[in-house]
This record gives C-alpha cells, sequence and structure tokens, in this order.
C-alpha cells in the first residue's frame, strides 16, 4: 500500500526534497494533521479555549512519566489515558463555579507540567524525552500515519454527525440547554476530542507549540470569513498552506519542521489581520 503511494507521489512530486521516504511520511502527516487542527480550531476559537488545549499540551510530560513509572513501552497510549482524564478533571473542577476558568486551567496546567518534569528528571533522565518539547514530524513512520488516518476519519466522522450541536453549544449554551441539548454532556465530548487529536499529534509537532497550531489557522480565518461555511474553508485551507510550506521551508532551511509551521501560520493571521483593518 505504501510503495503505491510513494509511487504515486513520486510522479505527482518530481522534486528533490520530495525523493526521500521521510519527506512522503512527514508530507502525508501534514495533510493529515492540519486539515483536523483547521477544523477544531475553530471550535476551540469560538469557545474561547485556546488556554485550555495549551493546557492539554502542556498535561503530555505528566502522561509520558505515568506511562514510565508503569512501564509502559509506548507513551503514546499514557498520554491519551491522561488527556483524557485531564480534560475531564478540569470541567468537573469548572463547573463547581469555585474559580474563574482560566485560574482553574492554569493550576492543572502548570501542576501537569511540573509533576511531569520532576518525574520525569528522576536521576537525571529528562534529556531521552526532550524531543517532545519541540517535536519531529520527519520521523513519522507508516504505522504512525495510519494511526493519524484513524484520528482524521474519527474527526471527520464526529464534525458531519454533531457539528451542529457543537456549534449550538458554543453560541449560547443557555439556548442549548433551552433546545433539549445536554450541555454537559457536550462540554465532555468536545473537551475529550481536542484531548485526542492533539495527544495524537504532540509527538511530531511538539507540546511547546501545538497550540499555536491549532489556534492561528483558526484565529486568521476569523478575519476573513463571512460566515461558517467560509470560517472552516478557510481555516482548514490556511492550515494546510502553512503545513507544506512549513515542512518544505525546514528542509531547505534546516529549521524544526513543527516551528516553521507555527510561523507560517503566524505570517498568515498578521496578513489577514491587516486586511481586515483595511476593510474597516
Amino acid at each position: 500500500m505504501m510503495t503505491t503511494i510513494y509511487h504515486f507521489l513520486n510522479i505527482l512530486l518530481p522534486f528533490e526534497w520530495s525523493q526521500h521516504i521521510f519527506m512522503k511520511n512527514a508530507l502525508l502527516g501534514v495533510l493529515l494533521v492540519t486539515p483536523m487542527f483547521g477544523l477544531m480550531g475553530t471550535m476551540v476559537i469560538n469557545n474561547r479555549m485556546a488556554f485550555f488545549s495549551d493546557a492539554l499540551g502542556h498535561s503530555a510530560l505528566t502522561g509520558i512519566a505515568i506511562g514510565v513509572l508503569l512501564g509502559i513501552k509506548q507513551p503514546l497510549w499514557a498520554m491519551l489515558l491522561f488527556a483524557c482524564f485531564f480534560s475531564v478533571a478540569i470541567i468537573i473542577v469548572k463547573n463547581a463555579n469555585t474559580a474563574s476558568t482560566d485560574t482553574i486551567i492554569g493550576v492543572f496546567s502548570s501542576t501537569a507540567v511540573a509533576l511531569g518534569i520532576a518525574i520525569l528528571s528522576l536521576r537525571g533522565g529528562f534529556a531521552k524525552y526532550s524531543a517532545y518539547l519541540i517535536g519531529d514530524l520527519l520521523s513519522i513512520s507508516a504505522t504512525d500515519l495510519l494511526m493519524l488516518l484513524i484520528a482524521f476519519v474519527m474527526v471527520l466522522l464526529l464534525w458531519f454527525l454533531i457539528f451542529n450541536k457543537l456549534l449550538l453549544f458554543s453560541v449560547n449554551q443557555s439556548l442549548a440547554a433551552s433546545r433539549g441539548l445536554n450541555v454537559r454532556l457536550y462540554d465532555y465530548l468536545f473537551t475529550i476530542i481536542i484531548a485526542l487529536t492533539v495527544t495524537v499529534s504532540i509527538q511530531w509537532v511538539g507540546l511547546l507549540i501545538i497550540n499555536s497550531l491549532l489556534v492561528l489557522p483558526a484565529a486568521a480565518a476569523r478575519n476573513l470569513a463571512g460566515n461558517m461555511r467560509q470560517y472552516h474553508a478557510w481555516s482548514v485551507g490556511i492550515a494546510m498552506v502553512s503545513g507544506l510550506a512549513g515542512l518544505i521551508l525546514s528542509y531547505f532551511w534546516g529549521t524544526a519542521t513543527g516551528a516553521t509551521i507555527v510561523v507560517i501560520s503566524a505570517f498568515f493571521f498578521a496578513v489577514t489581520f491587516m486586511v481586515k483593518l483595511g476593510v474597516k
């Protein structure tokens, strides 16, 4: 299967950079990750949850640490389980209305980072996990691509099945409840979807910048869109163009791929911001 895909890419992209297997895998990874982030980012912006997704990225350190303590060879599974627990715990504490949402997220985020670093740094062992900080998209394998494909299909299915309900929930929770929508259920569901999307991608994007990749394309799209359909189209388009441009430029510049993609996304935000100011 992969041989056929590689052969097709060789025909479609007869460039020097695309002849390497690791670049082909990275390209396929970008084509799977960026649409997911483009879609999810729109709802993250609508729900004012940018800080929450950033906290999820930071919590990955504790997920890795728990996996190490339990002797799990593949840290991803521990990260996924902890991300789900982390997101649900934040929602439970937030619904208690004992403090503002940003305060609660800040408490959870800082605690998760400190706990993860403390455990992983035991006997000087943190260095082997430092790659998770900046990610390495060029190390993605065929097996990793399969996992990303599964995540991509799941996100698309959920989007088609419950998008209208998620949108109503994000616009006005009181109105959603009056229409018979189980607001708390969709609150949990949406946060878990974000948690899974962020966690699956984090080892290739990097936990320090993954929130930027989630937020910037959607923020740029909001400067251009006149309706929800345009909002999603622009967000996915900007995310994919940023991903492809960042991947190619990082190859020639020798820079970290995830960071280069984020820089391109930031450039798009700056341009669309100026466009929006010009329109006004």
